[in-house]
């Protein structure tokens, strides 16, 4: 027989606080993550805990996953780096190097295959997996702990803070990336909460009102492009995914102190044009205060 698995990961901004989950069923699931930490560190250890945990069991392990970066990593490049003595083509060593390791030691003598599956797009497992991930990351950005699940009777330990903290975003196979990686700067406060900004915009963040909730400030509040005010209470209650597809295009992003951005941008989508104020400040992390939106012609 074959066990059917999803396994994902989640980031609020990305780095940020993170998350990781597998799910098969109600009966057995688990999640975790960290304070601080990327969408591919979950999916690594969402993948690494379901095969621990499932170490003893004889059935095939079928693992569904929304990530190239993760099947490509365990299917394909694993070996190349193994020889390299786990550096890539340019020698630069391997991203994600130690929980790599781990996972080439758990998938030895396992009969293991990675299907991948578009995210967001209804597929049951996935649509679970994501949300307990992202149900994670949301509990760490509020200085909670998620409840973990029932698993498999085992556990795996999270990467230590080091570790994390040396984790990066989808790390394809190349030079280029590999120079980009070299030379890409720590993102700025800016760079963050325009990262934040655009995760207001996604499915994965506004179909959850307690990821919406995390990055709004406690005295929140909007005057839409209807001119009504709204509160934070009643934005949680009214959000939900959007309708279409919406780009953020930046105008202009001003730190006006060292706890307050103001973000000008305008939103693009199915045909229409808004112009819009954010104003971010740093609480802990970065939350959105104020918000203003207003139809251009």
């Amino acid at each position: 027989m074959t066990l059917i698995a999803a396994a994902d990961g989640s980031a609020l901004g990305n780095p940020g606080p993170a998350g990781w989950a597998w799910y098969i069923d109600p009966d057995r699931w688990a999640c975790g993550g960290w304070a601080h930490g990327t969408n591919n560190m979950g999916e690594l250890t969402a993948v690494l805990d379901l095969l621990r945990q499932t170490a003893d069991v004889d059935d095939e392990l079928l693992v569904y996953c929304d990530s190239m970066y993760v099947i490509n990593s365990l299917t394909k490049w694993m070996p190349g780096w193994k020889r390299k003595g786990w550096r890539k083509g340019d020698g630069k060593p391997v991203l994600n190097v130690e929980i790599m390791k781990e996972l080439d030691a758990a998938l030895a003598g396992r009969r293991v295959t990675f299907e991948w599956v578009k995210g967001h797009s209804g597929h049951p497992l996935n649509e679970e997996a994501d949300r307990l991930a992202n149900a994670a990351a949301v509990a760490f950005s509020q200085g909670l702990t998620p409840d973990a699940g029932p698993g498999l009777g085992k556990t795996v330990e999270a990467p230590p803070a080091k570790a994390a903290a040396a984790m990066a975003p989808d790390e394809p196979e190349d030079l280029f990336s590999a120079m980009a990686d070299q030379l890409e700067p720590e993102p700025s406060d800016i760079d963050r909460v325009i990262a934040l900004e655009r995760s207001l915009l996604t499915d994965e963040v506004r179909a959850d009102p307690a990821a919406v909730a995390a990055l709004l400030h406690p005295d929140w509040c909007e005057i839409g492009q209807s001119g009504r005010l709204w509160t934070r209470s009643e934005m949680l209650a009214e959000i939900g995914p959007l309708p279409t597809d919406v780009r953020l295009e930046v105008i202009t992003a001003d730190q006006l102190d060292a706890a307050t951005i103001l973000l000008i941008w305008r939103s693009i989508g199915d045909g229409a044009t808004a112009a819009r104020s954010s104003l971010w400040v740093k609480d802990g992390d970065w939350r959105q205060r104020f918000h203003q939106g207003t139809a251009e012609p």
